[in-house]
């Protein structure tokens, strides 16, 4: 036990040193390239901070571990928004741009929606049993290119590269510091991980509740750091950028890859409210953002609320 307090103690030090990095070159990379940091934080800083939860998937099926693979992406995705918007909300209101509501936001609650219908075999199929198949993890992934056509359209506006900033850092050292950054991240996160499992373990906790929550969080561990820094620095749109790349990545590629690559999943152990909260999540960060285009510190208490009352929900 005192091995793992250590183990997650070295874990959190990479993790948060990790996030500053690589806030600073993610931002310095946008200049250099003359793209938008909302571009960097959807592409780079979402794929990367989202490498551990697409780790843990290929994993748990690879052990067939089905409940872990479906806890993970939509305990992942409800914590990103509820949680770690909801703090960095209580940091400094988060401002949200026109494209983000109208694009980005919308974006994401279609892909977190075509999960749910794909899922719900039972309700909406007529199907003996909720599964994902190896042909839904190819309809997630056609729904992957459409953001991914999204992102080329982003990078060629004009309009966005007006406001480019002039980098810190000349490219070579930009690019070498989001690297350093991605890499502590992901030994960080590792090490949480795998000490905390060791330690839900121990205590007989189900796998649902250890993939909902200890996994989940784990996994959530770079964007809630990153955003955290983000936040800090004042860099909203790397921010927001992580964390709608984070759920639809954390959807399209942790979920439809080893889904892919493996074949049919069939979580036994995951209930109705558990989808209600990743579609409410996304709805209610669109409700907010298009209101007063900015997620205000109110707005940000509610989240954390709704988060820790649907963690209540889950331990009872």
């Amino acid at each position: 036990m005192e091995i793992n307090i250590l183990l997650l103690i070295l874990g959190f030090i990479l993790l948060i040193k990790g996030a500053d990095i690589l806030v600073d070159g993610a931002s310095s990379t946008a200049g250099n390239f003359k793209v938008s940091k909302m571009l960097i934080g959807l592409t780079i800083v979402a794929f990367g901070t989202s490498t551990p939860e697409l780790a843990v998937s290929i994993s748990a099926l690879a052990s067939k571990s089905t409940d872990m693979v479906l806890g993970n992406v939509i305990g992942s995705n409800i914590l990103n928004i509820l949680l770690i918007l909801g703090i960095a909300g209580i940091i400094h209101p988060i401002k949200i741009k026109d494209n983000t509501v109208k694009k980005e936001i919308p974006l994401c609650i279609l892909i977190s929606s075509l999960l749910v219908v794909l899922f719900l075999d039972i309700k909406l199929g007529n199907g003996l049993v909720n599964e994902i198949t190896r042909g839904d993890a190819f309809v997630i992934l056609l729904f992957f290119l459409i953001f991914v056509y999204y992102l080329i359209t982003l990078a060629k506006a004009k309009k966005e590269n007006k406001e480019v900033e002039t980098p810190k850092f000349k490219l070579g050292k930009s690019l070498f510091f989001v690297l350093l950054g991605l890499v502590g991240i992901i030994l960080g996160s590792d090490l949480v991980v795998d000490s905390a499992s060791n330690i839900a373990a121990a205590l007989k906790i189900s796998e649902r509740i250890i993939s909902l929550t200890v996994i989940a969080f784990g996994t959530s561990l770079p964007e809630l750091v990153t955003t955290i820094v983000s936040s800090k620095k004042g860099e909203q749109d790397l921010l927001l950028g992580n964390i709608i790349g984070s759920n639809i990545f954390n959807i399209c590629i942790v979920l439809g890859v080893p889904v892919a690559l493996f074949g049919t999943i069939t979580p036994e152990s995951f209930q109705i409210i558990d989808l209600i909260m990743l579609i409410a999540s996304s709805v209610l960060l669109y409700i907010f953002s298009k209101t007063k285009k900015e997620i205000t510190h109110n707005e940000s208490l509610f989240m954390l609320l709704l988060f820790a009352i649907y963690y209540t929900i889950i331990f009872l």
